[in-house]
């Protein structure tokens, strides 16, 4: 059974008409949808193929006009690793310790770091609200005699709210996998002593400063963490993080040298 292969591009620097028809031909869709394709700041899976030697072809075809493209296994942009999520940390002077819940502990140490990707994701979710009114009772007031009379009553509405959480990621040099997972709200920030804040954005705000200190030569990309970027519903969100994210990664390795097309 042939494995689909999937082209994804990273968005040009200049959308211009020519660019757009140009792409549409080879990926045989229309200039409209290929034009959103390539439109954002992050990459995306344009095209898919069940024949290698035509995805390699495409990817060729992409990288004549300037574009920066690459060709992924559908198992491997799929595979979604068990990544370690920290709840706590210490930082050294060119190294982190991680902890997580269950107390199993995680040390990256400066020079392994390739990238610290910093995203936001929004999920939508149902919220149900109580709410007590007053209302005329008739019946009541006919037993009073005519006097009006009011009870309470309890009325529940739901409505849709969007719950947004920034996270950051820990990629090392030799693993295509994101070695530490950090979440905003799942963090116990008490390490940060004095530093330490009332909001758990400022103080995820803060952490992300410090692993940037301690890991310099990181390349740190936070395209993800702009407003609406990620927005689905919980069962979706996280399935959508891991291929954006596994996307970023793969593109940043290959354009500094580290990674061949895949």
């Amino acid at each position: 059974m042939r494995e689909v292969m999937h082209i994804a591009v990273a968005p040009p620097a200049n959308l211009d008409a020519n660019l757009v028809r140009s792409v549409a031909t080879i990926i045989n869709k229309s200039p409209s949808y290929t034009r959103l394709l390539l439109a954002g700041e992050v990459p995306k899976v344009i095209a898919h193929y069940d024949s290698i030697h035509i995805a390699e072809s495409v990817i060729q075809n992409l990288r004549d006009l300037g574009l920066v493209a690459i060709a992924c296994r559908d198992s491997e942009l799929r595979q979604f690793p068990q990544t370690f999520k920290a709840q706590t940390l210490e930082f050294g002077e060119k190294e982190v310790l991680f902890r997580d819940s269950a107390g199993r502990e995680k040390r990256v140490v400066e020079n392994n770091v390739f990238l610290i990707l910093m995203g936001r994701m929004e999920t939508s979710v149902e919220v149900e609200t109580t709410k007590t009114k007053t209302k005329f009772s008739l019946t009541r007031t006919l037993l009073m005699g005519g006097i009006p009379t009011w009870r309470r009553v309890e009325e529940k509405t739901t409505a849709k709210s969007i719950q947004a959480e920034y996270f950051a990621r820990l990629y090392e040099r030799e693993s295509p996998d994101p070695s530490v997972e950090i979440l905003q709200q799942h963090m116990n920030y008490s390490f940060l002593g004095a530093k330490v804040a009332a909001s758990s954005f400022t103080n995820f705000g803060t952490v992300v400063q410090r692993l940037r200190e301690v890991f310099p030569q990181a390349i740190f990309d936070d395209r993800l963490a702009k407003p609406s970027v990620l927005t689905t519903s919980s069962s979706q969100v996280w399935q959508d993080i891991e291929t954006n994210c596994k996307l970023i990664y793969l593109f940043h390795a290959v354009t500094s040298g580290r990674l061949g097309n895949p």
